[in-house]
């Protein structure tokens, strides 16, 4: 019998493959696995003994969609106002509301719905039978509960075009729209699946989405990952049964082969009408459509999807909004990603990413992180693992490794204020660069982690943008900042625009274009690079050159980066997928310093991207200028962004500038803008002179509470040399867990 957790013990039989190998060696999952998979999958049809549950409110189509599904699968239909309710009392719905009123309702209701007793059906519910635990228990125990999605506004409109009268809790003082936003919570509590439904979407459209939404939901062998440096026709058939999954991904971070992961089939496309049904919704509303489509049910199923969004978003966000998008000056838009509690656009990714992973890897083995950062990342990894349960803080340890002399004064004492007891931070006598090829090179050694393994149990993990559930977020507040401008009434949703960004790792360009994959109208991304300007001269000219290159310190330090690791996952795109390509673009760039595009997908890159970068002078002088006419503080990688921007832009539609950090967190060269004679080398002084301006925006919150707290903070510091970080690493495993 199809059980409606079906999915858990097969993910657990995963998690156990993955336990074997803390316990023995990194090795990929067991073949059996796939063929169990697969092997159950085939021999079951869509339903089985199971009913296809459609939940929604009054008016969102479930009486008719759910004929038109059990037509297509030839399956019995069961409506539960006319088969169920009016049966069981002899009087129409309406009447009984009336009789004995809305608490006595909901719940002659609920015990009507535990009577019902059905198998291979489709059952559309009422629009409150989800208000009712125990009916709810009851009916999922044999179903798939789809929730059929329809914005608010739709809802009233055919509400009142039907002039219904059984609305349960409908009452003088109490509005439709007050029910239908209060209902919302038990949908979300109940169900599986969710079918996006926009205003003027035919029932029979919708009946197919749901068919194929129950597909997914079945079978999670379509959303496997591969390699950037595997190729299809290059794989063997054993490679093929060791399928990968998100889950694994997430916790395997760096393939085994040194490329990246990538979804095999691509990312979810949305249709104009989707993406039109959350215009009016909130951001965090916005991230559980959009992650829900991106990460199978069976990896992480909605509803624990939707608890760990809303823990990352609901109150570590000193902005409501999450992500708000501000006016700037003519057609120029800001996407302010800073209201985090590190201040920086990486908390997007960082106050997520710790709970996916916790709740992914298996609790018999214990995970040490491993992140390389030029600034943000570090403060941000640090936080978001901080707060992570404290049983999940036993078993799962990070070491954040940054260029000791390479991020700004603020910077370092965040990282050295974010360190909790189980997340240390360690300067290293080098650049980002050689941090992030470090990290990248443990990972590949399979002497090191196999040692680590047996001796100590414990595996090691990334949670650098090279992990795809990195990027996942960023693609969220993208897709985010667009509808935003719609729903202000700048533009209508299909007029394009234009995003500008300051990039060093290449992961939030990215994730801006798999936005524009997946459906909203981004026109040119527009990558601003400061005068580590190598991402500029590659897109100009296909070189990518490190000859001859050493890297620059500058004031925006995020993005002093020459090597840009997610570019790897664009330049497999755009060669359809060709890992041998890849492979022998990137070995070039590691043993010889560079590497050169074919013309035709140089043609293909020139399409998608445009590029130019900023001198330290010109972003001073930018935020100088913008404060001057506007009393707004750009942080120096915005003011690259807006000056690449001004340059770049042909003004025929809007551009959204990310503003990925806030000024606070660049004090001195803010100040130095600012044209301030005198300088305290004291980080909190600084930010108390700059909180005196009263500009926009304020100070960040949370920045000066670390720096209030971080006083004389110690921190490890150690050579540039891979033994020396091997031996930190053994050293913080031994201390941690044993």
């Amino acid at each position: 019998m199809f059980h409606i957790f079906q999915y858990q013990p097969l993910r657990l039989i995963t998690q156990n493959s993955l336990s074997s190998m803390c316990l023995k060696l990194m090795l990929s999952r067991p073949v059996a696995f796939a063929q169990i998979r697969k092997s159950w999958f085939s021999s079951h049809s869509l339903l089985g003994k199971k009913n296809i549950i459609l939940m929604g409110p009054p008016g969102a189509g479930k009486t008719m969609t759910g004929k038109i599904v059990g037509q297509k699968l030839d399956c019995p239909v069961i409506d539960v106002d006319d088969d169920v309710l009016e049966t069981t009392w002899n009087m129409s719905v309406s009447e009984k509301l009336q009789d004995v009123g809305y608490e006595e309702f909901l719940e002659e209701e609920g015990k009507a719905l535990l009577k019902l007793s059905a198998s291979g059906s489709v059952i559309s519910l009422s629009g409150s039978n989800p208000m009712h635990s125990a009916g709810m228990q009851h009916i999922k125990r044999n179903g798939i509960v789809v929730y059929l999605d329809v914005p608010t506004t739709v809802i009233m409109s055919r509400l009142k075009s039907k002039e219904m009268d059984r609305i349960v809790g409908l009452s003088p003082g109490v509005s439709l729209k007050d029910i239908l936003q209060f209902r919302k919570q038990f949908y979300k509590r109940w169900f599986d699946i969710r079918v996006l439904c926009g205003g003027d979407v035919a029932a029979e459209v919708v009946a197919e989405k749901v068919i194929d939404a129950v597909k997914r939901y079945q079978d999670s062998e379509l959303e496997t990952f591969v390699s950037t440096r595997s190729s299809r026709s290059g794989r063997s058939m054993e490679q093929d049964s060791h399928k990968l999954y998100f889950s694994d991904v997430v916790t395997q971070g760096l393939a085994l082969d040194g490329g990246l992961f990538v979804p095999e089939r691509g990312l979810p496309k949305f249709t104009a009408e989707e993406w039109q049904g959350l215009i009016e919704v909130t951001y965090i509303e916005r991230a559980q459509v959009i992650l829900e489509r991106c990460i199978h049910p069976a990896d992480i199923p909605a509803s624990k999807l939707a608890e760990i969004i809303e823990t990352a978003y609901g109150e570590n966000f000193s902005c409501s909004k999450v992500a708000p998008v501000r006016h700037l000056v003519g057609n120029q838009f800001l996407l302010e990603l800073f209201h985090g509690p590190t201040a920086s656009f990486k908390d997007f990714a960082l106050q997520l990413v710790p709970h996916l992973f916790a709740y992914c890897i298996p609790r018999s083995c214990n995970y040490l992180i491993l992140v390389a950062t030029s600034g943000d990342t570090g403060s941000a990894v640090l936080d978001g693992f901080s707060r992570l349960h404290d049983a999940d803080k036993q078993r799962i340890a990070l070491v954040n490794f940054f260029p000791e002399d390479g991020v700004s004064p603020i910077q370092k004492s965040q990282m050295i204020g974010c360190q909790k007891e189980n997340a240390w931070s360690v300067g290293v006598k080098s650049d980002f660069d050689f941090c992030q090829t470090a990290i990248k090179q443990i990972f590949t050694n399979s002497d090191f982690t196999g040692f680590l393994t047996v001796e100590y149990g414990t595996a090691l993990a990334a949670a650098n943008s090279i992990n795809w559930a990195r990027l996942l977020p960023q693609i969220v507040y993208h897709a985010s900042a667009y509808l935003d401008l719609v729903h202000q009434g700048i533009i209508s949703f299909g007029s394009p625009v234009d995003i500008c960004i300051p990039t060093g790792n290449f992961g939030n360009m990215l994730a801006a274009f798999y936005a524009k994959m997946m459906g909203i109208p981004i026109r040119k991304c527009i990558c601003a690079s400061n005068e580590n300007n190598v991402l500029t001269d590659f897109i100009k000219t296909g070189v990518y050159d490190l000859r001859e290159r050493k890297l620059i310190s500058s004031f925006s330090p995020a993005v002093d980066i020459l090597k840009s690791s997610n570019l790897e996952r664009y330049l497999h795109l755009i060669a359809n997928e060709d890992g041998q390509l890849v492979t022998q673009l990137f070995n070039q760039l590691e043993n010889q310093g560079h590497f050169q595009l074919r013309k035709d997908l140089l043609g293909k890159l020139q399409q998608d991207l445009v590029a130019g970068w900023c001198s330290d002078e010109d972003c001073l002088a930018a935020i100088h200028s913008v404060y001057s006419t506007t009393g707004y503080i750009l942080d120096t990688h915005t003011a690259v962004a807006k000056v690449v921007a001004d340059r770049l832009q042909d003004r025929t539609c809007p551009i959204i500038i990310s503003s990925t950090a806030h000024y606070s967190k660049f004090a001195p060269a803010i100040l130095r803008a600012l044209r301030i004679a005198e300088i305290n080398q004291n980080p909190l002084s600084q930010l108390h002179l700059l909180s005196s301006y009263s500009a926009l925006p304020p100070i960040h919150w949370g920045l000066l509470e670390t720096l209030k707290k971080t006083g004389n903070g110690d921190h490890q510091v150690c050579a540039a040399d891979m033994s020396v970080l091997m031996s930190h690493i053994e050293t913080l495993i031994q201390n941690h867990f044993m």
